[in-house]
């Protein structure tokens, strides 16, 4: 059997076409599908992740377990994750949360944001 030279793309294109990649970036289109310009496109991040995320949910940082109570957003526009640990509360970026496994119903609208905001 003769062996073919296919031409293969390079890893950088190969890794963008991975099924997950095209889920995420599916889901990235329909964060930002009425948007206009990036703060436009953070609201529609904010939006899906407040509707679809499962809160409450706990991780943990810097060894200590946290329970994510809901997302926010802040003046500045920056999503955040609003961490609580008995009386005190913590707003920390959605694009530094640690997720727990398993990974809350919802999350991977996270990952989708990540992967937008690597690319602004």
């Amino acid at each position: 059997m003769a062996r073919t030279n296919k031409k293969t793309a390079p890893r950088s294109n190969r890794r963008s076409r991975r099924p997950a990649d095209a889920k995420l970036d599916q889901m990235i289109e329909e964060a930002i599908v009425d948007a206009y310009g990036e703060s436009e496109q953070t609201v529609g991040f904010f939006t899906m992740l407040d509707e679809n995320l499962a809160v409450p949910f706990q991780t943990e940082m810097l060894g200590v377990t946290v329970t994510v109570e809901r997302i926010d957003m802040t003046d500045d526009e920056q999503i955040t994750a609003v961490c609580a640990r008995g009386k005190s509360r913590q707003h920390v970026p959605i694009l530094e949360l640690p997720l727990p496994h398993p990974a809350p119903k919802g999350s991977e609208w996270i990952n989708a944001y990540r992967r937008w905001a690597r690319g602004r």
